[in-house]
Parts: structure tokens; C-alpha cells; sequence
């Protein structure tokens, strides 16, 4: 497996790159944890201008028919500039689920949508003690008559509060922990029965708690028609692999501002980062961002080759940038010494979203779990 970029991925890398340090700094993501809306909708629709919202989706519904590969050189990118754009709810979550599970009719009416920048949408699946696992679902969803109606909740759905439609997962037969059984659904936030509560966050990501009660929808807004269990694992492993390229790139900016940091402070006359001790902390993150980039990129290879263990690899992707992340973020915050600990300086915010993104669609005891469980340990 060659893990060197093409010449047009890398000339797709330097575009994200450049884009990031034009469009976005920390000082933007500062201004905006106080805003409404949480991220900027006019740099979102810069983004689809340059195509990115269209790269995993073939062109007849005018994507530009890339693969995971090419998604997680943005990603990574964006993770850099810990951009809050919703990339991973809109494109990797709804927008897959949309492409492997959705009918004709439903393709055609969001996906260009979502390519051309004009629609959010998001993807509840998650419980409040469902610790993970896709199908722990609770949500039931009954026939009646010509339409289905929905009872349950949905818990840390992200940037629900844009959404104009929540694809929900919902039983339809068998128990909570069955894979059978288990249909997805489009609603719309705004219809009679949906209530959206905000749930704070530490990096200011707007997530909410779905609650349907009594939410009626249409065989129309039910996805394909039929069982979810054979595609739920798989839209989750491609928004995994894109959540771990954010995170390879924003622990790798979090390394490199600590490493300006220990050339200019001066401690007992000399850089701190003459410091042996510290010298050593440094090469053991520098391991550890190379580590986590083998194993993102051999995942995002893994799916877009079909390979038999890609799931293995998504598992140990998520798992490796959690606890990459969580390291170089902690040791970030230490060698920045007192400065890192206050508001004012930026290096605390690649600390909060390590902290967020390492629970997202994920932590690593359940990929850890989910590893032994599909090597059958």
C-alpha cells in the first residue's frame, strides 16, 4: 500500500492549507463562541465553491466522485485551523447516509443540495445510554397507515440547530441491542413533536438533544425503504476516519505552536527548549503524530479499497488519535507553563477540542472493545 500522495491530492492538500491560513485563524474561532449560529456561512459557501462538499459524491448528483482519501487531506487541513464548519455532520454523516441508504427520489433532492452549500443536515444516532453502539436503539418508529410515527430521543446530534433535516435512526421491530430492525428516517426539526435542547460543550460546538414525541413522517422520508444494519457501521467508520484527519491536524498545529514557543521562552538564559527533558517530551509527541497519521491514512485506504479489515483499521485509527490527542494537548498546555492555562491563549483551545472530539463517534475503550471484538479476542 503506497501511502505517498498523488500529485492531485497534494495540490488538493496546499489548496485546503491555503485556504485555512486565509479564510480562518483562532482569532475567528474566538469570536465565534459567542455566535448563534457557530461557525461562518459564508466561508461554508466557499468551501462547496471549491468543491469540497462534492468529494465523496459521485458526479451524476454533482460531486466530484472522490474517495475517503481525498476526504481526510481536507479534513486534516481543517483541523489545523480547528475550522467549526459542519464538514463532519452535514458531509460525512447525513451526506453518507444519504448516499449508501437513501432512495433514488432522496439522493436527488439533498445531495446536490449539500454539494452546492445550500442545505445542513445531520445525523442522530446516538442515546443517552447507548455508550456507542449504533444499534442500541430505543427510538421506535410504528406504522400507521401510509405513515410512520416516531417516539424516543436522540442525544449529542451536532449542529442540529442548522439542520433542516435530522436523519434519525428508530426500531422497527426486535430489542434494543438487535442489528435488525433498526430504519432511518429524514425529519424536519421544525415539525410538530421535535424539541431541541442545546447541550453545552467544552469547544463550543453546538450539539442538542433530539426528543421526539409523536413525530409523524411519510414512507417517503424512510431512508431505502429497509434495514439500516447493513450501512449504520459503515456511514459511521467514514465520518471516524474524517473525525481522526481533524484530529492528526490539530494536534500537529498544537505541536508546532509549542515548539515555536520553546524556541523564543527563555528560562536561566537559554530557550526552554534546550532542556533535555523537554527535548525528550518533544520527540515522544513528534512519535506520536506520525503514529496516528500511518494508521488515519491506512484506514481511509482500507475503505476505499474495500478491504475485508477496514473496520479493524477505523478502530484503530479513532483509538490512536485519542490518545495522541489527549497527550499532545495536555503537554502542550505544560510547556506553554502558566500562559497555557489562561483564556487569552489560543493553545487552550486545541485542549477543549481534544477533550470533545476524543468522545465523538467513539472513545477508545469502545474502539479498543470494538477491535478485540472483531479480531475475536
Amino acid at each position: 500500500m503506497n501511502f505517498a500522495l498523488s500529485e492531485e491530492q497534494e495540490m488538493l492538500q496546499k489548496s485546503a492549507r491555503d485556504f485555512v491560513a486565509r479564510e480562518s485563524n483562532l482569532k475567528r474561532v474566538r469570536a465565534l463562541r459567542e455566535d448563534k449560529t457557530g461557525f461562518s456561512p459564508e466561508v461554508w459557501k466557499k468551501m462547496a465553491e471549491l468543491g469540497w462538499l462534492g468529494i465523496p459524491f459521485p458526479e451524476e448528483y454533482g460531486g466530484l466522485g472522490q474517495g475517503v482519501v481525498e476526504t481526510i487531506v481536507v479534513m486534516e487541513e481543517l483541523g489545523r485551523g480547528l475550522m467549526p464548519e459542519p464538514f463532519l455532520s452535514t458531509v460525512l454523516l447525513a451526506g453518507n447516509a444519504l448516499l449508501l441508504a437513501g432512495s433514488e427520489d432522496q439522493k436527488k433532492e439533498w445531495l446536490p443540495k449539500i454539494v452546492e452549500g445550500q442545505s445542513f443536515l445531520t445525523l442522530g444516532y446516538q442515546e443517552r445510554d447507548s455508550r456507542y453502539e449504533p444499534f442500541s436503539v430505543k427510538t421506535e418508529a410504528k406504522k400507521k397507515g401510509s405513515k410512520w410515527t416516531l417516539n424516543g430521543e436522540k442525544a449529542f446530534v451536532p449542529d442540529a440547530h442548522v439542520a433542516e433535516r435530522i436523519i434519525v435512526t428508530a426500531r422497527t421491530k426486535g430489542k434494543p441491542q438487535s442489528r435488525e430492525g433498526v430504519e432511518m428516517f429524514l425529519v424536519d426539526p421544525k415539525a410538530k413533536g421535535v424539541t431541541l435542547t442545546d447541550i453545552p460543550s467544552m469547544d463550543w460546538r453546538k450539539r442538542a438533544l433530539v426528543k421526539l414525541e409523536g413525530v409523524d413522517v411519510t414512507e417517503a422520508e424512510r431512508l431505502s425503504g429497509g434495514s439500516a444494519s447493513d450501512v449504520l457501521e459503515e456511514i459511521l467508520d467514514r465520518a471516524t476516519v474524517g473525525l481522526s484527519a481533524e484530529m492528526l491536524g490539530a494536534m500537529n498545529e498544537a505541536f508546532r505552536m509549542t515548539l515555536d514557543y520553546m524556541k523564543t521562552r527563555v528560562q536561566f538564559g537559554v530557550p526552554i527548549g534546550s532542556f533535555q527533558a523537554l527535548k525528550h517530551r518533544a520527540a515522544d509527541e513528534y512519535v506520536q503524530t506520525e503514529l496516528s497519521r500511518s494508521a488515519v491514512y491506512f484506514a481511509a485506504m482500507s475503505i476505499d479499497e474495500k478491504m475485508p479489515d477496514a473496520q479493524v483499521a477505523v478502530s484503530t485509527c479513532k483509538a490512536r488519535c485519542n490518545d495522541a490527542f489527549h497527550l499532545i494537548a495536555n503537554e502542550s498546555i505544560q510547556m506553554h507553563g502558566g500562559i497555557g492555562m489562561t483564556d487569552e491563549h489560543d493553545i487552550g483551545f486545541f485542549f477543549k477540542r481534544a477533550r470533545t472530539a476524543e468522545v465523538t463517534l467513539g472513545d477508545s475503550t469502545f474502539h479498543r472493545d470494538r477491535y478485540a471484538r472483531l479480531k475475536e479476542y
